[in-house]
């Protein structure tokens, strides 16, 4: 579903002025057509054994923009979700969600507001809960990435995707850059140039990391395990806007490697995840209706 949301704000279009600066005028045009405003909007849901969804709460509803809300009401009404199962049987089951929202302005100075992409983690429980489990992949130590030099030069903010095999041993057996979203707007060469240095930093660090690998359930057995780890830039004072902004941004390309089967997560979108998480590939709820409802 997508809706028209008029009044959004000046301070929006302040913020999108304000990214084309400095941008020589012959890039002004291709550089308005990519950037984006957006949001990360959390929450839960609960699911029936037929997949609908019984019930949706939205976390600290009252500082989403009522637009927001009400789109994302309308689209999980429309919901179906393959069933929970549980040793075979359909259950009623609850899932936490992060949806990908983003603003397009129209030629008339109005916003196209819609849901982009969407992530629905497995079964809702308390991180407690979560490190006494043994059934899923669990981060041991994630080293912090080096801020990369020639990004700061550059003024550039960013949020690396991280795609990382892990090997029966938690370490690193591979990891690939899925997507670079950039907070930062040039032309196509210095955003090509922030979006390696974003990456090559990420990656530098990541071949560190270890993890601890599933002890029980279907998986403990697997030749590997793949997750998700979103990795955020943002320069020293510059703090992302707080939940229930609008967020000004310019989306990556996504790409993928040999080693990502396709059945891997493919409802989930790299960006609809919360910076700081680890989310295991597989392992969330699958809609199977259109995300927009």
């Amino acid at each position: 579903m997508i809706m028209e949301m008029r009044g959004m704000g000046r301070w929006l279009t302040f913020a999108l002025l304000l990214g084309i600066a400095g941008t020589a005028a012959a890039d002004i045009k291709e550089v308005r057509a990519q950037v984006e405003a957006s949001m990360l909007v959390t929450g839960a849901i609960i699911i029936e054994p037929d997949g609908t969804v019984a019930k949706l709460d939205l976390d600290q509803r009252e500082k989403l923009p009522e637009a927001v809300a009400s789109l994302i009401d309308k689209a999980a009404a429309n919901w179906k979700f393959e069933p929970v199962l549980v040793d075979g049987v359909a259950r009623r089951g609850k899932a936490r969600m992060s949806l990908r929202v983003v603003a397009n302005k129209l030629p008339n100075g109005d916003f196209q507001v819609t849901l982009r992409g969407s992530h629905f983690g497995d079964e809702a429980i308390s991180p407690e809960e979560r490190r006494k489990r043994g059934d899923s992949v669990r981060s041991i130590k994630l080293l912090p990435p080096a801020y990369p030099g020639g990004a700061a030069r550059l003024g550039a903010q960013g949020t690396v995707y991280l795609v990382v095999k892990v090997a029966r041993d938690g370490t690193v057996a591979d990891v690939i850059t899925e997507q670079v979203n950039l907070g930062f707007v040039g032309n196509e060469r210095l955003m090509q140039q922030a979006r390696d240095a974003f990456s090559e930093s990420a990656l530098v660090v990541a071949r560190k990391w270890t993890f601890q690998p599933p002890t029980e359930g279907a998986e403990a057995d697997a030749a590997f395990w793949l997750v998700r780890v979103p990795v955020d830039y943002r320069m020293p004072g510059k703090k992302a806007p707080g939940y229930g902004r609008w967020e000004v941004y310019v989306p990556g390309p996504r790409q993928s490697a040999p080693w990502m089967q396709s059945e891997y997560g493919e409802g989930d979108a790299p960006d609809a995840m919360v910076a700081g998480g680890v989310y295991e590939i597989g392992k969330g709820r699958r809609l199977l209706t259109p995300l927009s409802g």
